[in-house]
């Protein structure tokens, strides 16, 4: 196995609540991305997963959070880079793509203004080089006429449009690793299923490496070949994507794969997880989980389950679920009763690549 690109070891992020206290968002998230594969991050809002993201590409204020831990960018330590060297690292070995393309684009600036600028800010190119690096970052990313498009302004662009002008800024350096936080936010399952189409082009011609931030499971299933769940600001459940749709361990794994709608199967209420996610300034002092789970026991209230291998690639934060327990959640919304949960725990229906996906004899989405 090659070395990992992205090493993320035991990361810890808090955020300043008064003068003398602090709040945790993300305690002891561990995980790795090699060059070429996507892995996606997953769970509810609020779980820490664009916080992640943030304290990955070290943009979380100084001033209001503090990060520990270890992340290692291509045998770099990032949180130990000076300002300057983390300027350069950003674009140049790793870029993001946020939420909500027409507010991360500067409105009164032209396309090809802000291209040019965040070529200029990590090389040394002539005018006639940014623009030919302009044009083509353009192409990379399927924007007919890129020399139009080069004079427009984001008004004059679509949704679907800018989101690609952002994913062409962030490639523009050629960066080995790429952050995508809910790049398909907001946009229709055609110009979604486009964008996806894209990412995996960039992947597998350039090799970037590509963390895919999303709370849809039919855009993993489409997209990543592994999967990471968060929940309350930890990893709950790590797996590649076909097992962690077959085989789920951690019961809220199960409850979010069995909450996505199953095609041929009318139900008159979705399942769903019962209660909601724990406030950060009260956090349960044992596993997060433990007052929304259906199988929880007095134990688990005693300290937080550390993440163990259930698998080949597989790790679950539940000694229960990793043992083989069962879990079932409230009767009459399909529960999930069988020892590993498979086909009645899968997604159903993944509205991607422009239609509504099957599945196969095991439950996976399918794509015809």
């Amino acid at each position: 196995m090659q070395d990992a690109l992205l090493e993320v070891r035991d990361l810890k992020v808090e955020f300043k609540r008064d003068r003398k206290s602090w709040i945790t968002a993300v305690s002891g998230v561990s995980f790795s991305i090699h060059a070429g594969e996507i892995v996606g991050l997953v769970g509810e809002s609020g779980c820490g997963k664009s916080v992640t993201s943030l304290a990955v590409m070290r943009l979380l204020s100084k001033d209001t959070s503090r990060t520990s831990g270890s992340v290692v960018m291509d045998g770099r330590s990032i949180l130990e880079l000076s300002d300057r060297e983390m300027r350069d690292a950003r674009g140049n070995d790793f870029s993001m793509i946020f939420q909500e393309p027409m507010s991360s684009l500067n409105p009164i600036m032209r396309i090809g203004e802000q291209l040019a600028e965040a070529l200029r800010l990590h090389n040394d190119l002539s005018r006639e080089e940014i623009h030919a690096r302009s044009v083509e970052a353009l192409r990379l990313v399927g924007i007919p006429e890129p020399e139009v498009t080069l004079r427009n302004y984001p008004h004059e662009l679509s949704g679907g449009m800018c989101q690609r002008v952002m994913i062409a800024m962030a490639m523009s350096c050629e960066p080995k690793l790429l952050i995508a936080d809910e790049p398909t936010t907001a946009l229709d399952v055609t110009i979604q299923a486009q964008i996806l189409a894209l990412m995996e082009r960039i992947r597998a011609e350039r090799n970037t490496g590509i963390l895919l931030i999303t709370h849809d499971l039919g855009v993993v299933a489409e997209t990543c070949s592994r999967v990471i769940v968060m929940y309350a600001g930890g990893i709950v459940e790590e797996a590649p994507v076909e097992e962690l749709f077959e085989r789920p361990r951690h019961p809220y794994t199960k409850g979010l794969i069995a909450s996505v709608p199953r095609l041929g199967r009318r139900v008159h209420r979705l399942p769903s997880i019962p209660g909601s996610v724990p406030d950060l300034a009260a956090m349960p002092a044992g596993c997060r989980f433990a007052p929304r789970c259906p199988m929880a026991r007095p134990a688990c209230e005693a300290k937080v389950p550390a993440l163990v291998q259930v698998g080949e690639g597989h790790r679950c934060a539940c000694p229960y679920a990793a043992a083989g327990a069962s879990v079932e959640y409230a009767a009459g919304i399909g529960g999930l009763a069988d020892g590993a949960g498979a086909a009645d725990a899968t997604v159903a229906a993944s509205v991607v690549a422009g239609d509504v996906s099957a599945q196969d004899a095991k439950g996976v989405p399918t794509h015809e």
